[in-house]
């Protein structure tokens, strides 16, 4: 067992400057471009957009494959995957108890949930889509965590060395193989003995 040293909570922080995406700016540029809307304010503004958001990661949380994003941004579902090499140590029982302790995810057999966000098989190729990304809010975030801990076997478990386009080929190719099985059943005839 090693030693756990208390980490400097007064310690200077790097914090990520915050973006927002819905500003006095964007409203007025909504306004102009769509003016049968002009009766909006910033209060309902953010209200539909927070229940649309909320609708989409339920969603996704809900659906073991996950969700097709609005307008071909790309998909999103939940994967399962192994717990890392590098240790992820639990600071509350570390500084209680004085010696280093990790998380194991007993609750789930040692797997952890991960929020996945891909454009790869998108209809409509997005420019410069290697470049686009996806944050989960902090709503999304809790909610994966707590269905993840009451039911981890319905993610799809993700290999270290399996990458998420290897994931969609495979499950293109099954939608592929089901369409033509259904379209060979449609001209099937029983009774023809010449086939």
């Amino acid at each position: 067992m090693q030693n756990f040293k208390k980490p400097d909570l007064n310690a200077p922080r790097y914090r990520a400057p915050k973006v927002k995406l819905i500003t006095k700016q964007y409203l007025k540029d909504f306004k102009a471009k769509y003016p049968e809307h002009k009766d909006v304010d910033y209060a309902l503004t953010k209200k539909i957009v927070k229940a649309f958001n909320e609708k989409l990661w339920r969603e996704t949380i809900e659906n073991r494959d996950g969700i097709e994003l609005p307008e071909n941004l790309g998909y999103l579902f939940i994967g399962a995957c192994q717990q890392p090499t590098k240790e992820n140590i639990d600071y509350g029982k570390s500084i209680k108890y004085g010696v280093r302790v990790t998380h194991k995810n007993w609750d789930t057999d040692g797997y952890i949930s991960k929020i996945f966000y891909s454009n790869y098989q998108s209809r409509y190729k997005l420019r410069d889509r290697v470049l686009w990304g996806f944050t989960a809010n902090r709503y999304f975030k809790r909610a994966v965590t707590k269905e993840f801990r009451d039911n981890w076997k319905k993610f799809i478990v993700i290999d270290k060395m399996f990458t998420v386009s290897k994931l969609f080929d495979k499950a293109s190719m099954k939608n592929r193989i089901a369409r033509q099985t259904k379209e060979k059943l449609k001209e099937y005839n029983e009774f023809d003995l010449e086939d």
